[in-house]
């Protein structure tokens, strides 16, 4: 019998947070990039490294920082970069002032194939707004991070610099996650203990088939990564 989600979604959306930046010139001035969530003393945000964007080289003051909803609207908190870890596609920001509630991090090295899954984030939130939105998943398989590809040519910059690394695992979560979805946490749904970190969905064809026919198939990366990020700060 699947876990009741009911008592622990209310728990985890406190902490999940949208990744974005904000441009007082730009229309919108803010805009969304991906999810995140809080950890640590609560001025800790955990994000993919590809949802926090490059420093702009045009002179613009774009601020790095979450989104939150605020009545019918979002408002921006900005966040500094403390480290990013592009190995593991992992980023840590940190914020000042007010802490926010924080999710206690578990241990993925405990995960186990078949186990029971959640994840909460923002999909689509440019579209649908920044409603937090939460998926069962299991997990499917730990796999290595790259994928077989079928020749040469289907290898895309992304993948040929991870060939040359050091390879490590990663989870195969059968569970639909869309754009926006990236950076958001994966956690046991009886205790919220964060187990991964979404990072990519497997698009069947084109990049616009991840909307409209989701293959189902979701990656993460395992937790015990992200702790290791948060002892660089």
């Amino acid at each position: 019998m699947a876990t009741d989600l009911r008592p622990i979604v209310p728990v985890i959306k406190r902490s999940v947070v949208g990744i974005g930046t904000f441009e007082r010139t730009r229309s919108p001035s803010i805009v969304f990039n991906g999810t995140g969530f809080v950890v640590g003393d609560g001025l800790d945000v955990i994000t993919n490294a590809h949802v926090v964007p490059a420093t702009p080289a045009d002179g613009k003051m774009v601020q790095l920082g979450i989104v939150l909803p605020d009545g019918e609207g979002v408002r921006f908190r900005p966040a500094e970069l403390v480290a990013r870890d592009n190995e593991h596609d992992l980023a840590h920001l940190r914020l000042s002032g007010t802490p926010l509630p924080a999710l206690e991090l578990g241990d993925s090295d405990t995960v186990q194939e078949g186990q029971e899954l959640a994840l909460t984030g923002f999909p689509l939130a440019m579209a649908l707004g920044l409603h937090a939105a939460t998926h069962r998943a299991t997990l499917a398989a730990i796999t290595p991070i790259v994928r077989p590809s079928l020749g040469a040519r289907s290898l895309d910059p992304r993948q040929i610099a991870a060939l040359q690394r050091e390879p490590f695992n990663i989870f195969q979560l059968d569970g639909t996650a869309y754009p926006g979805n990236s950076g958001s946490p994966v956690y046991d749904p009886a205790t919220g203990k964060v187990l991964g970190v979404i990072n990519a969905v497997f698009v069947k064809g084109l990049k616009e088939t991840a909307i409209s026919a989701p293959s189902g198939i979701t990656y993460a990366i395992p937790v015990n990564h992200v702790r290791d990020l948060l002892r660089k700060k």
